[in-house]
């Protein structure tokens, strides 16, 4: 055996079960994407499962440095807000377009123009970027500045002297945080739509398992495997708390941020300070969920995957057949796409968006490619 040879053996067992396909649970149906395809299959009000099809080439494609640790995690954050925009989107406009058809005509809107505007949705534009923005801002204001500014006020009003520098304000900072978190996906769960992106949540998991597991992509296959997979965006967001409390109790312990200023002043200071940090704790989150999932069955990989696990007790449910239905059409569409154009070996864009309708996912071309063509280091 040659060193080559003994290397990538090594390597493909190191990252055992990590393959570089994910997912998206979106209005009545489920987004997938691997390293070059993007898929988003939708159950359409006639029962029938409209797939919409795209070769995904990115920055890191472009920009190959981005594809180094720290950076990748940045990256990743960014291109999975933008195809969640545009996920959502196309799944909104199919799932409800009958509905939102009818309200755009009500309101002197044309056909034409409704038909333009909702097009101009399904894509990533300017627009796309504006949501992006908005989202992460009030993302900012609600895991950021809120909390901060109730930890301040509660350790001025219990008389504490923890101030920034202390682990004390960061531990209570990161426990309010969590807590807004907790609450916001318990309330929104009660909501029937939001349960139904659970559920298609769920069957987007089993599917990535069922292929990770290296099993046909079938209904019965499916079921077998449970809603928790160690990847998921829940998990990450667990790894975005854990890693910020740690990263600020030691950052402030060692910076004086704001030291001499007014008290609002420093706070300020501190709040933007961590704005700051966003994206380099996004780069250390991703990299250790991609740890985790390597080896997830490990002693390890259980103990440091288990919080993630309680959190996707939440944002997951048990599908039905029809939903997993819909999640494995979406996989087997990428796969189709990632064998039939090559598309890991295309340096500029091949395919063009394109829709197709089908009655079930016997009716999808299948692809010879398995797990060990998707292995990511």
């Amino acid at each position: 055996m040659t060193i080559v040879n003994l290397k990538n053996k090594m390597i493909i067992l190191l990252s055992k079960q990590y393959a570089s396909i994910g997912g998206q649970a979106v209005i009545e149906g489920v987004m997938m994407r691997s390293p070059n395809a993007f898929v988003v299959a939708v159950r359409k009000p006639d029962g029938t499962i409209r797939l919409r099809r795209d070769q995904w080439f990115g920055l890191s494609q472009k920009l190959s440095f981005l594809k180094k640790p720290f950076l990748r995690g940045v990256l990743v954050l960014i291109e999975t807000m933008a195809n969640g925009v545009v996920s959502l989107n196309y799944s909104a406009n199919i799932a409800l377009d009958e509905e939102n058809k009818k309200n755009a005509l009500k309101k002197g809107m044309s056909e034409g123009e409704y038909e333009a505007q909702k097009k101009s949705k399904e894509k990533v534009n300017f627009e796309t970027f504006v949501s992006i923005a908005f989202s992460f801002v009030f993302g900012i204001g609600l895991f950021v500045f809120v909390p901060h500014a109730l930890t301040a006020v509660i350790e001025k009003m219990s008389g504490a002297k923890w101030d920034l520098q202390s682990w004390q304000f960061h531990a209570i900072d990161g426990t309010i945080k969590a807590f807004i978190f907790l609450t916001y996906i318990y309330l929104i769960s009660f909501l029937p739509d939001i349960k139904k992106v659970f559920q298609y949540h769920g069957a987007e998991h089993k599917s990535i398992s069922t292929f990770e597991a290296g099993e046909e992509l079938t209904i019965t296959n499916a079921k077998k495997f449970p809603t928790f997979h160690p990847r998921c965006g829940t998990t990450f967001i667990f790894f975005l708390m854990f890693v910020s409390i740690i990263l600020f109790a030691i950052i402030f312990a060692l910076i004086p941020i704001g030291a001499g200023a007014p008290v609002v002043l420093k706070h300020l200071y501190a709040m933007l300070f961590k704005v700051a940090l966003t994206f380099p704790i996004a780069g250390i989150s991703y990299e250790l969920i991609k740890f985790v999932g390597k080896d997830p069955n490990s002693a390890l990989g259980l103990i440091m995957s288990y919080p993630g696990r309680l959190l996707q007790k939440l944002t997951t449910k048990e599908p039905d057949d029809l939903q997993l239905e819909v999640a494995l059409a979406s996989i087997k569409a990428v796969l189709f796409l990632e064998e039939k154009y090559n598309l890991k070996e295309a340096e500029a864009k091949k395919i063009s968006v394109d829709e197709i309708d089908f009655n079930s996912i016997a009716d999808i071309e299948s692809s010879n490619l398995k797990l060990k063509d998707f292995i990511e280091g």
